[in-house]
């Protein structure tokens, strides 16, 4: 277990990304989402591994991601905010009704996050759609109770995050991970 790495998940349009980096200006390392970078590059290079286009390939390629991300901040003792996980990935194929492969399940297994999982529920007044983002409210709500299951299924504490501002949600979670550092 990776007791320093801590995972923000949730469906799209949720403020993960604003959360991310409210708390990276608070001096926590962080890494990435992969699917919004992913799909910037793909439309950038004409390539096929898009939600839209190709899922199953998406997937394959935020697999990667995610094991790079994780590899990369494993690596490092400090405490790391990610920006989605591999559980994420077993959940967009769940939410796409594709079939999960089982080097998923075990890439999962074989790379646990803190068992302290921060979900970022559907959030009405925040959500909007961008040229990456191009889900609807059903599928934005949708993806953050897959997620809630995955990470669930999987042995994960789910700590919903409140909708609140965003300064006091990253007091929220640095205040949980501050708790958490001392319970593990």
């Amino acid at each position: 277990m990776c007791d320093q790495l801590f995972v923000v998940t949730g469906g799209p349009g949720s403020g993960k990304s604003s959360l991310i980096n409210k708390l990276a200006s608070h001096g926590f390392r962080t890494k990435l989402e992969a699917g919004r970078a992913i799909i910037k590059d793909q439309v950038r290079m004409g390539g096929a591994a898009l939600p839209w286009a190709d899922k199953a390939l998406f997937a394959e390629l935020m697999l990667c991601w995610e094991l790079r991300s994780y590899l990369e901040a494993s690596a490092d003792p400090s405490v790391t905010i990610l920006d989605r996980g591999i559980p994420d990935v077993v959940g967009y194929l769940t939410l796409c009704g594709l079939p999960v492969p089982d080097y998923l399940e075990r890439a999962a297994a074989l790379h646990p996050y803190n068992r302290t999982v921060f979900l970022a529920p559907y959030w009405d007044q925040i959500f909007t759609n961008d040229d990456e983002r191009k889900q609807g409210v059903d599928e934005a709500k949708a993806t953050a109770d897959i997620m809630h299951e995955t990470y669930t299924r999987l042995g994960y504490e789910i700590v919903e995050l409140p909708l609140i501002d965003i300064d006091a949600r990253a007091d929220f979670v640095r205040d949980h991970i501050g708790r958490r550092q001392f319970e593990n």
